[in-house]
This record gives structure tokens, sequence and C-alpha cells, in this order.
């Protein structure tokens, strides 16, 4: 479940001005394809081999779990806050936000998810 928010906070931090959007139809904008589990395994392993990458997804992590507990309409502005500062630390991954957006195309149920998620968990391990 932990992917699951992880890609929701994507989601948000990729659209931090959300709630200030205008009345109306959203502009239709095109989801990234999927990843191949080759791409999940390099952005890992980038992320992973580098202290400075391997920090930022840390701080993300934790931002996401902040943002994981808070109401959406109570804490909008906590929640906005949050998302600034994900976007900011998304900025730092290349490749990561791209990722966990063409993450949402795939099944939660099904071996390639798991797949996805056990190489994205070895980052999770090494966060203190």
């Amino acid at each position: 479940m932990k992917l699951k928010l992880a890609i929701a906070a994507a989601l948000l931090a990729a659209t931090p001005g959300l709630a200030q959007a205008p009345a109306g139809p959203p502009p239709q904008q095109q989801a990234p394809p999927k990843p191949t589990k080759a791409q999940v395994q390099n952005i890992v392993q980038t992320i992973s081999a580098d202290k400075t990458k391997m920090d930022a997804y840390c701080r993300l992590a934790k931002l996401q779990q902040q943002m994981g507990t808070l109401d959406e309409k109570k804490d909008a502005k906590k929640m906005e806050a949050l998302a600034k500062q994900a976007v900011a630390e998304q900025q730092k991954l290349p490749g990561y936000e791209r990722m966990m957006l063409g993450l949402e195309q795939v099944d939660e149920n099904s071996p390639e998810f798991k797949d996805f998620a056990a190489a994205i968990r070895t980052l999770d391990a090494k966060c203190k």
C-alpha cells in the first residue's frame, strides 16, 4: 500500500495548483507510458547509487507519509505546502515522477506491479 500512497503523492505533487484550478473541464494530459521492469530497476539503481539522490528520496518518502496522514479538505494548506516540498525533492530524482505516474497504468494486483513495488521497496529499506 505504500506504493499506492507514493503514486498518489506523486500525482498530487505534480499538480500542486489543483485547488486553484479554474472551473470547467480539466485539460487533457497524456499519462506517461507504463514503465518497463528495466526502467524501474534503472531508476532505483540510479537513486541508490548516489547519496544526494538517496537523501532526496528519503525526504520525499517522509513527505509522502505526512501527506498520507492529512485530511485533504481540513488540511488543504498544509497539504499544498508539503506538495511543494515534494515537487522540489522529485526534481532531484531524474525519471522518478514519470515512473510513478506511469505505474498508475499497472494493475496493483498483477505480478508486474509486485515486481515494481519490490524494486522500489529496496529504496525504502535504505532510508533511516
